[in-house]
């Protein structure tokens, strides 16, 4: 099933997994990977777990307390500014674009599915 986006010129796109699966490895696969920790988290799955929860992982107290469960909408903001999200959280990174936003996050969701 495709996600789709309405972007600010008003026209919608398909989210494409695949480019999410590019922008993952060249952005994020410094620090995670889909199936071990390394810096950040494993993300294997990621879609409906609760966040701060992924066994084997040191957290930060703020994302063990978020209590919120990821899904797109938290996977977007989280990867537009984490720490408007979730203040003493420890991701440096952002991804500002929202087309490569919903890119990754069409890659989690599809990498999160047996």
């Amino acid at each position: 099933m495709a996600a789709l986006a309405v972007h600010p010129a008003g026209a919608a796109r398909a989210a494409d997994a695949e480019r999410g699966g590019a922008l993952y490895e060249a952005r994020c696969g410094a620090c995670h990977s889909l199936d071990a920790h390394r810096v950040g988290p494993m993300h294997r799955g990621v879609f409906g777990r609760r966040a701060g929860s992924a066994p084997g992982y040191d957290y930060s107290p703020a994302l063990k307390g978020a209590g919120m469960v990821w899904d797109a909408a938290s996977l977007d903001a989280w990867l537009k500014n984490p720490e408007a999200l979730v203040p003493g959280q420890r991701m440096g990174y952002s991804v500002p674009d929202a087309i490569d936003r919903d890119d990754l996050v069409a890659f989690l969701r599809r990498s999160s599915t047996p």
